[in-house]
């Protein structure tokens, strides 16, 4: 009888998770579906945009857009003009809300709205008074235009009261350092915003927008930061026109000019300068990257440019630390963590495999190593850091040859496996990040890896056409290591192997700066260590040019010194704006660092309103005093979608499985029914033993 009871029992118990397992997965798709894009694929018509309202309501056709780029290189610094054309061929007035990136360290300093041969010059607010200036004017049926700042490489253009069959264009300008690594400089302007993964298990009532994500506790401005995208096969051709030219003036005699992404023609004006530009009918659906290598004589070792402005002496500088020379390297335990979230489908994880097999082949003898796997959740090949035996080695490629793009991008989860904060002083603990970056929880992450980094360094690796800058190398500064992108399959031996010279370099560490005067603020205040291949780089504002500035460092186990007299400095422009960027964005850094927003706020709003630059709490506005549009004729308000970046499966990205939050609850609900069952079955198993 007993047993009887016992069968009767069990049958329930299943019957009983059957349901609790339909409902949590239930639970799970419905919350996974807020998050969905709002297009359905039968309102669709080919050739045509679609925007989402605001009141969440049918999609519609309406505003185009286009890009026109000028950048200027001279020297270290590059000035861009980038001019988006809003062009309105319908017979309503609307308003149109553009997200779009710019490079992580562009200083973006004017705005200006053109509309045929008139035009309004922005000026620089604070955040709210510049989107309340907005706000009346367009209400008045005035043309303006607003430039937000989202993140450092994502921003935001508001154009209200684009009239019927209208264009309006929105010209902003930026400044910003090149990048010089490995005796090469390069350049990268951004086109497209990868579709960021919004984490977070509790919706709220965050910052308004046009986006296609809803708020959570991790990431607030979530509807800001997710511009619509159309659904894949709908378009005739791709969004957003791209035009593009560099007029390059390198300020040294060129070796090579390549852009490795997109096909250009190359004039060449002399030695030393280049006109570049797109060739053909190109689509803003990749970054733009170019690279120029100076003859092997003209390689810079250092260079000091400056700029008077107020009074004051703005400078920047560069060192280039001479090679160690090589020593005698500690083995090594090793980290790799492959993001194979949705958004790695396609060509990005084909790069990010490809490039673990390759770095993981390269492990010596006495290295140890571990490979971890992320998407939803976080995998890890080994229990723990395995010897990098043929056998273990062989393991990890076959394991890493069967990884598969799926699911959310739970990046923290993968971090806080690999940052176990352990010190080792007999073994070098580096950790390597191969991921897109395609988040919206940056600020958490940073906090987590300066937390949890120890005596460990993190790599990133930037994997596929449009990866997230600003995580990049803001990642890769927290965790004290640097940077790669790779682009396309073809540069995945390049790219790896110039990172693995780095990784089994010895770094210029303890690097100080002596200036000649008391009264210098330099940015950065710390300079962090240095990789083979990479300068120092220094913004600077001096009260005299007299005497000289001293650098010193450990360069290996030699001690390093260099000297640069101030009177040898070079006439530039803009040096001013560089250093105000500089100090605003290590204002922000410091928020993660224990500041309040109360002390910081002020401070950056002080230096962004004394340089004219958009920030985290300024922005820029453009206003025509001339109302165009009757109070009484109804504006109708837009967002312009993003093509989603090439390589990239829309399916991947927005699919039907669960992701993220929605995956941690579906496996919680399902680990408390399994737990309940075995509780109920050890009660019966006890009841039913004679």
């Amino acid at each position: 009888m007993q047993m009887h009871r016992g069968s009767r029992c069990v049958a329930a118990l299943v019957a009983f998770a059957a349901i609790a397992f339909i409902c949590a997965l239930w639970l799970a798709r419905g919350a996974h579906a807020q998050n969905e894009v709002r297009m359905k694929p039968q309102e669709v018509q080919s050739g045509t945009l679609l925007f989402k309202p605001d009141d969440g309501g049918e999609t519609f056709a309406v505003v185009r857009q286009s890009t026109d780029v000028t950048l200027r290189v001279s020297g270290l610094v590059v000035r861009a003009t980038v001019r988006q054309t809003f062009h309105n061929p319908h017979d309503h007035w609307y308003e149109g809300i553009y997200v779009f990136p710019l490079p992580e360290n562009a200083a973006v300093d004017h705005l200006k709205m053109r509309v045929g041969e008139r035009e309004v010059l922005g000026v620089i607010k604070e955040r709210a008074q510049a989107k309340a200036a907005y706000e009346q004017a367009k209400a008045s049926g005035q043309r303006a235009a607003l430039l937000e700042q989202e993140r450092p490489n994502l921003f935001t253009s508001s154009v209200a009261n684009i009239g019927p069959h209208e264009d309006i264009t929105v010209e902003l300008e930026y400044q910003q350092t090149l990048r010089y690594d490995n005796g090469r400089f390069s350049l990268r302007f951004p086109t497209v915003v990868m579709p960021r993964y919004i984490p977070g298990t509790v919706k709220v009532a965050g910052a308004a927008g046009t986006g296609w994500a809803v708020a959570t506790d991790l990431v607030t401005d979530a509807a800001r930061i997710t511009p619509p995208v159309p659904l894949t096969g709908t378009l005739d051709e791709p969004l957003n026109p791209l035009k593009l030219q560099v007029l390059l003036d390198a300020g040294v005699p060129l070796a090579a000019v390549d852009s490795p992404y997109h096909k250009v023609s190359v004039t060449e004006v002399d030695g030393q300068r280049r006109e570049v530009r797109l060739e053909g009918d190109t689509w803003a659906t990749r970054d733009f990257e170019l690279i120029w290598t100076p003859l092997a004589a003209q390689q810079p070792q250092a260079a000091f440019f400056t700029e008077q402005k107020d009074g004051k002496t703005y400078g920047l500088l560069m060192v280039m630390p001479p090679a160690a020379s090589s020593v005698r390297a500690l083995p090594r335990e090793v980290i790799y963590i492959i993001d194979t979230s949705g958004s790695m489908e396609g060509a990005s994880i084909v790069q990010a495999r490809e490039a673990l097999q390759m770095a993981v082949q390269r492990l010596d003898a006495g290295d140890t190593f571990n490979v971890i796997e992320f998407n939803s959740y976080a995998k890890a090949l080994f229990n723990d850091a395995q010897a990098a035996t043929r056998e273990n080695i062989d393991s990890a490629v076959r394991w890493v040859r069967q990884l598969r793009a799926r699911g959310g991008t739970e990046m923290a989860t993968a971090l806080t496996l690999a940052l176990n904060g352990r010190e080792n002083p007999d073994r070098v603990r580096q950790v390597i990040f191969l991921t897109d970056g395609s988040v919206g929880n940056e600020a958490q992450l940073f906090k987590l890896i300066a937390d949890r980094l120890g005596d460990s360094r993190l790599f990133t690796v930037g994997i596929g056409s449009a990866p997230n800058s600003y995580f990049m190398s803001k990642a890769a500064q927290a965790g004290r290591g640097t940077f790669t992108y790779i682009g396309k399959i073809d540069e995945v031996k390049e790219k790896m192997a110039t990172l693995f010279a780095k990784l089994e370099s010895p770094v210029l560490k303890g690097v100080q700066v002596a200036w000649p005067q008391a009264q210098v603020e330099a940015w950065p205040q710390r300079v962090p260590d240095l990789y083979l291949g990479e300068p120092i780089v220094i913004s600077a504002v001096l009260d005299r040019m007299q005497g000289e500035v001293k650098l010193s460092g450990m360069n290996g186990e030699t001690q390093w010194q260099s000297a640069l007299p101030l009177a040898a400095a070079h006439p530039g422009a803009g040096m001013g704006v560089l250093w105000a960027r500089e100090k605003i964005s290590a204002l922000t850094d410091s928020l993660r660092e224990g500041r309040s927003e109360d002390e910081v706020r002020p401070a950056v709003v002080q230096v962004a309103l004394a340089h004219h630059l958009v920030s985290k709490y300024t922005s820029l506005v453009a206003i025509d005093p001339m109302p165009v549009r009757r109070t009484n004729d109804p504006l109708k308000r837009t967002a312009v979608p993003m093509n989603l970046p090439d390589g990239t499966v829309q399916e991947a990205i927005f699919g039907e499985l669960p992701q993220g939050a929605t995956d941690a609850r579906f496996n919680l609900m399902l680990g408390l029914v399994l737990l309940l069952m075995a509780a109920v079955m050890w009660r019966m198993r006890r009841r039913t033993v004679p």
